[in-house]
């Protein structure tokens, strides 16, 4: 059995995803400004972005708790309904563009993390982590013309 969505639902998970997608442009900001920090040999401060994403993830953490009840209640929901909320769709489409972008740019950070050699040993796989500078040294090989 399926259900019609109501416009109270509809209007809610449209604010819910509308403020998710908010946070995650702000990550995005923060990974676009750790980047060009990086980038900048001389001006990355490590802490500042920590301190930074540890205060978004906490409001990241709650909209998807949010955003994971409402996906089940809109699972429910009739297909022909749901193809129809057209505002619905174009959220969800948005909101995975940034991740995807939030993703890619991640990546690159972590990259150049790793040639910086600031990753901690901890977060590197376990045959990496017993020589910490080979990764470092794999990408400054491979990185230099």
């Amino acid at each position: 059995m399926t259900i019609t969505p109501d416009l109270h639902f509809t209007r809610q998970l449209a604010a819910d995803l509308r403020s998710f997608l908010s946070l995650c442009e702000e990550a995005l900001m923060l990974g676009t400004c750790e980047n060009q920090s990086l980038a900048d040999n001389t001006n990355y401060r490590p802490q500042e972005f920590l301190h930074r994403r540890k205060s978004l993830l906490s409001g990241l953490d709650a909209a998807l708790m949010s955003l994971k009840k409402q996906r089940v209640a809109w699972q429910q929901f009739d297909q022909a309904d749901r193809q129809h909320s057209d505002e619905i769709k174009s959220l969800f489409q948005t909101v995975q563009g940034v991740l995807m972008k939030l993703l890619l740019l991640d990546r690159e950070n972590q990259q150049a993390l790793l040639r910086r050699g600031l990753v901690p040993t901890q977060h590197l796989p376990a045959a990496a982590a017993q020589h910490p500078n080979f990764v470092t040294s794999l990408y400054r090989r491979h990185s230099m013309p």
